[in-house]
C-alpha cells in the first residue's frame, strides 16, 4: 500500500486529481472505476477545472461506476446515475456511450449483473478504480461479513450504512436498502486502486483497512492483498495510524518512479 497524507482534503482532491489524469494521459483508452459520495466530489471538481483549462480531455475514457440503488430510475436525484451526470459527466467531453453504471432498475437484474461484469471484461478490465470507505470498513457496497469472492451482485445494505446515507435523503426510511454493487473479487481485479477519505469519522476504518488484520468484519482490508493501492487521506482521517510517520517518511524517500 502507498499511504499518501495531506494537510487538507482539498490537498487530497488534487493529488487524487493528479494520479487521474496520469493514467489518462497514459493510456490510449484509460478505463476508470468511480466512486460517488462526498469524498470524491472535491477530486471531480479538480479533474473538471483540468478539461475547462484544456489540460485534460475524457474523450476516449471508458468508465464504470462502483453501485447503484435498487429501484431508482436514473433521472431520480438520490440515483448515483443522477449524481454522476450532474456533478461530473455534464461538465465533461466523455462520451456517454462509454458510461457504465449499474442498473438498480433493471427488470432482472441477476442478468443485468452478469453483463455488468462482461462488460468490465470487454474493456480490458478496469485501469484505475476509485474508492470510497465506509465508516464500517466497506468498499463500493460491500458490507461487513461478506465474501471476498463476491462479483457484481444484489447486496443489502448494513443499518449503519442506512444510517450514514440518509443524510442525502429526506428521511432515514427512504434510503433505499438494496444496491447493486461491484464485488470485492471485481474491485480486487482492477490493476490500480485509489481510495481517498478524509474526517475523523473515517479514522477507525481506515486503521483497520491499514494495519488492522485482514478480515471480513472490515471488507477494506482485503486491499493488503492488493499489489498496487494508493490511499489518500487527511490529516483527521489518518490520526489513528500507529505508523502514520514511517508512511510520511516513506513517501518523502521514494524514488520519482515509485510514486502513485
Amino acid at each position: 500500500m502507498e499511504i499518501l497524507i495531506r494537510n487538507t482534503p482539498e490537498a487530497g482532491a488534487k493529488l487524487g486529481a493528479n494520479i487521474v489524469s496520469k493514467i489518462i494521459q497514459t493510456r490510449d483508452k484509460p478505463v476508470l472505476g468511480l466512486a460517488t459520495g462526498a469524498t470524491p466530489l472535491r477530486m471531480y471538481k479538480e479533474l473538471i477545472k483540468m478539461h475547462q483549462s484544456n489540460q485534460l480531455s475524457f474523450r476516449d475514457c471508458i468508465t464504470f461506476n462502483l453501485d447503484e440503488y435498487k429501484g431508482l430510475p436514473p433521472e431520480n436525484k438520490h440515483s448515483y446515475h443522477f449524481y454522476m451526470m450532474s456533478n461530473f459527466f455534464d461538465h465533461t467531453d466523455i462520451d456517454t456511450k462509454n458510461v457504465h453504471l449499474p442498473n438498480g432498475f433493471a427488470n432482472d437484474l441477476r442478468e443485468s449483473c452478469r453483463k455488468y461484469e462482461k462488460l468490465i471484461h470487454d474493456a480490458g478490465g478496469i485501469d484505475l478504480q476509485v474508492l470510497g470507505i465506509g465508516t464500517n470498513g466497506h468498499i463500493g457496497f460491500n458490507e461487513p461479513t461478506g465474501s471476498f469472492a463476491s462479483r457484481t451482485w444484489v447486496k443489502i445494505l448494513s443499518k449503519q450504512t442506512i444510517k450514514d446515507n440518509s443524510t442525502y435523503f429526506e428521511t432515514p426510511e427512504e434510503v433505499p436498502q438494496h444496491v447493486v454493487t461491484m464485488g470485492i473479487a471485481t474491485i480486487m481485479e482492477s490493476k490500480h486502486c485509489l481510495l481517498i477519505a478524509n474526517g475523523a469519522k473515517k479514522a477507525d476504518a481506515i486503521r483497520k483497512m491499514i494495519e488492522g488484520p485482514l478480515s471480513a468484519s472490515c471488507p477494506a482490508s482485503i486491499l493488503q492483498m492488493h499489489p498496487r493501492v494508493t490511499i489518500v487521506l487527511d490529516e483527521e482521517a489518518s490520526y489513528l495510524l500507529t505508523f502514520k510517520d514511517h508512511y510520511k517518511w516513506v513517501e518523502k524517500n521514494k524514488l520519482d518512479w515509485q510514486l502513485y
